[in-house]
């Protein structure tokens, strides 16, 4: 098995790591089973093992339409694997490790939703897909930050809920001309990049292409040359082919794009998702061979979640 391209291991590495991707390999074919890795993904597991690489509304669709009828294993935090589950409830769904949070589904519990509910009973909540399955439950349709405006912009209201995330809600008020009302959550990755930080890559690398994730705050977004999702953000890559871009996001997706764009040069102030970090090789591998990090969703729950994200995917 020769090392991929995109692979950020040294060759020694690499051959330390080989068996056990070969082992997975094998379980994967044993099992029929179906890798979905986020585009945080350790590059290793990212460019090897994963069967479908992607953003979080790809991560969801795919699931939900791929031809192996075995266990899903999600490699990302554990709100991805539960909404693979939702979307996917007769099937197996694997969660590597199910201590691999996210600070900003933390931000908002269905308690808080219930409060929204009674708050403002005639206005849409739209909740984003980083957030837990009772919170779904409780929204009128889910978002990604790749579709967020297009779902806002889809109801005939005035005024629509935004939640958790107060920055991702700031952008998509720039795309509509609906009154957004926001929550006080935020990612803890995307929260440190600051307007100082992309004033110094300015004046250190003129020429770069600076592009912002939405979960940044406003500030941060209104410096940059291009907003977008992680999947938005491949695309701008794809279609403009910088000389030298710097990605204001989860840095381990410039790792992942570097191999794809050999002729872009990628600088950026780096911010790690501990949580992402959490699902390695070894984990993937206990989780094909032992069924460990098995998702479940109560089937009430399920079910109003399910109408959430389809809504989610229909619009996006």
């Amino acid at each position: 098995m020769q090392k991929p391209d995109g692979v950020h291991l040294t060759d020694f590495e690499w051959e330390l790591v080989r068996p056990l991707i070969q082992e997975i390999e094998e379980l994967k074919a044993e099992k029929d089973a179906l890798i979905l890795a986020h585009n945080y993904q350790r590059s290793e597991l990212y460019h090897s093992v994963a069967d479908v690489r992607g953003d979080s509304l790809a991560l969801a669709v795919a699931a939900t339409t791929h031809a192996k009828r075995g266990p899903i294993v999600v490699c990302g935090v554990h709100f991805m694997a539960e909404t693979a589950k939702i979307m996917n409830p007769d099937r197996v769904v694997l969660s590597p490790d199910p201590s691999a949070g996210c600070s900003l589904a933390d931000s908002i519990s269905a308690d808080d939703m219930r409060h929204l509910r009674q708050s403002n009973p005639n206005i849409p909540i739209v909740v984003y897909v980083n957030t837990s399955a009772e919170v779904k439950a409780l929204a009128d349709a889910c978002c990604t930050s790749s579709n967020a405006a297009r779902v806002v912009n889809s109801f005939e209201e005035d005024t629509v809920i935004v939640a958790p995330d107060q920055h991702l809600a700031d952008w998509v008020r720039s795309q509509t001309t609906k009154t957004i009302l926001t929550w006080d959550g935020s990612c803890e990755v995307h929260r440190l990049f600051t307007t100082s930080d992309v004033a110094e890559l300015r004046q250190m690398h003129p020429d770069t292409h600076v592009l912002v994730h939405p979960e940044c705050e406003v500030s941060v977004q209104e410096s940059a040359d291009f907003v977008g999702s992680t999947s938005q953000l491949a695309d701008y890559i794809e279609r403009n082919r910088p000389q030298k871009v710097s990605l204001l996001t989860e840095c381990t997706m410039s790792d992942n794009l570097r191999s794809g764009y050999p002729q872009t040069s990628f600088v950026q102030p780096c911010s790690l998702c501990p949580h992402m970090r959490k699902i390695t090789l070894e984990s993937v591998r206990d989780s094909l061979k032992h069924g460990f990090g098995e998702v479940h969703v109560d089937p009430d729950v399920s079910r109003r979640a399910r109408r959430s994200l389809e809504y989610m995917v229909r619009v996006g």
